[in-house]
């Protein structure tokens, strides 16, 4: 098809099919869109569903801002069993019947349990490194993995059914949170095993899994343009700042300008509507840290 690298620029949400992973979805958006520079903007498990930011064009630039977005998930866990990749791709190391004695006040109880900041221990297969190298490929050589907690945040958390042995949930979190790890967390907390069975990502901020785009419907232009977020629009949880001609001229060289702005906020800053930069407030100015010229 014909490249169209120069009209096509902005966020594109994607909906990715459990199966592929993350990178096979952006090497398909790159074939189908004539467009090599496309990222993600937070990695999704082969084994998970849902919601993937891909940033296309010079967009790629803001792929940092909307990363570091909260994230929200629909989940489903087992319990009597643990598996080494606290999911349902992963072998069996230990079980447990004492599922059969919980009732659902307990259960709900101890999902809330999760919710607010607290350290948490990420899974043995995950993308973290230790000593430059993936944590999930020392693990599948055998070797023994230990991550160190990470500090994370729960929003809210929700028991939505159960039918033991499987709990379905909701939750609302901080980006970097595992919910692999929740799912084994909670389980150990009810004094049994348990691992997820199923993952879905249905919200990166404001950006809802409902708006986004089939993977098999990537080659189609029209499609593709309905959904495609401008730049500005996908920062739009950001204070703003809009400047006057003088003000875009001082940004795209670098230099500061005015802010009222309250100090050490990430401020996105527009002309004419569009995204000129990004940068932060201190002192009554700010600082531009990236042009979009």
């Amino acid at each position: 098809m014909t490249k169209r690298r120069d009209s096509l620029e902005g966020v594109l949400p994607v909906d990715k099919p459990a199966g592929p992973t993350s990178h096979d979805v952006v090497a398909q958006a790159r074939r189908a869109l004539g467009e090599r520079r496309i990222g993600h903007t937070g990695t999704l498990d082969p084994f998970a569903s849902g919601l993937l930011l891909l940033c296309v064009g010079r967009a790629t630039r803001i792929a940092e801002y909307l990363t570091d977005m909260p994230k929200a998930y629909r989940a489903t866990m087992r319990l009597g069993a643990a598996t080494d990749t606290d999911d349902a791709t992963g072998s069996v190391v230990a079980e447990s019947d004492a599922w059969r004695t919980l009732d659902d006040a307990t259960i709900r109880a101890a999902f809330a349990a999760e919710a607010g900041r607290r350290p948490q221990r990420p899974p043995a297969y995950s993308a973290k490194k230790i000593a430059g190298e993936r944590a999930h490929r020392l693990a599948r050589r055998g070797e023994i993995v230990e991550l160190p907690d990470v500090d994370i945040e729960v929003h809210a958390i929700e028991v939505i059914a159960i039918a033991l042995p499987e709990i379905t949930f909701h939750v609302r979190c901080s980006s970097g949170t595992y919910i692999r790890s929740i799912g084994r967390d909670v389980a150990e907390r009810l004094g049994t095993l348990g691992h997820l069975t199923a993952l879905r990502r249905t919200a990166i901020g404001p950006h809802s899994v409902a708006d986004a785009l089939a993977t098999d419907r990537l080659d189609d232009p029209v499609a593709v343009a309905s959904v495609l977020i401008a730049p500005a629009a996908a920062l739009a949880t950001f204070p703003r700042l809009s400047v006057d001609e003088e003000d875009a001229r001082h940004l795209t060289h670098g230099r500061p300008v005015s802010c009222a702005l309250p100090d050490a906020q990430t401020i996105v800053v527009l002309h004419d509507d569009r995204l000129l930069a990004i940068g932060r407030a201190a002192g009554g100015r700010l600082e531009p840290n990236k042009v979009f010229v």
